[in-house]
């Protein structure tokens, strides 16, 4: 548990930022490779109390810039935790409220939701693999689009394989900008086939 003062100080810890201390903690889980991991990740997600699939990790991956899902490389690290300045568990913890507040920041979460796209998909591809995106999606659309079980439902009995860049980006556009009832639909609009497809499939289902 962690004691904060008024002040919120964080008790019995040096705040002043040590990058020693930072490269110590990652040695904590990283191999002689300098990496942390798949297996490491799990156990740094136990030590800061926090699911792999929080959306936290994604918000906190952001951050340092990370490349690759399920991967942080010592540079990435010390980047990272240098400019949110922990060097250890707590620190780190301590930051969850404004990791989670770059959500509700809307150039930051457009810029979280496009990083996504890149650090979700496997390096030889350049789309996302539909599973993928459609997990990705849930987690950062499924709370605030009120049509994403509907959008989900799509995907799931659709032939689309893959999402490429551009859908992805629209699929952010679209979930801002359309109304639920879809009234404010521009046929004619530079949207991707697959929304122009998502649209006529839920007109089919809920005829007006």
């Amino acid at each position: 548990t962690l004691f904060r003062s008024p002040g919120s100080r964080l008790f019995g810890i040096d705040e002043n930022f040590s990058s020693k201390r930072c490269l110590s903690w990652f040695y904590e889980y990283a191999g002689p490779d300098d990496v942390l991991g798949p297996e490491a990740m799990e156990k740094f997600c136990e030590d800061i109390g926090v699911e792999p699939e929080n959306i936290i990790m994604l918000v906190l991956a952001w951050k340092l810039e990370a490349e690759s899902m399920g991967f942080f490389t010592k540079e990435e690290w010390l980047k990272g935790m240098s400019s949110l300045q922990c060097d250890c568990a707590e620190k780190l913890q301590s930051k969850f409220d404004y990791l989670r507040s770059q959500l509700n920041d809307i150039p930051s979460f457009k810029n979280i939701y496009r990083y996504a796209f890149d650090f979700a998909r496997e390096k030889d591809q350049r789309s996302l693999d539909i599973d993928t995106a459609k997990s990705m999606l849930a987690l950062l659309l499924g709370r605030t689009w009120p049509l994403f079980p509907v959008f989900h439902q799509y995907l799931e009995q659709s032939k689309y394989k893959v999402i490429n860049k551009d859908q992805w980006y629209n699929v952010l556009e679209f979930s801002r900008t359309v109304h639920a009832d879809l009234s404010n639909y521009d046929e004619d609009g530079a949207w991707p086939v697959l929304l122009d497809e998502f649209v006529e499939w839920q007109k089919v289902r809920q005829p007006t």
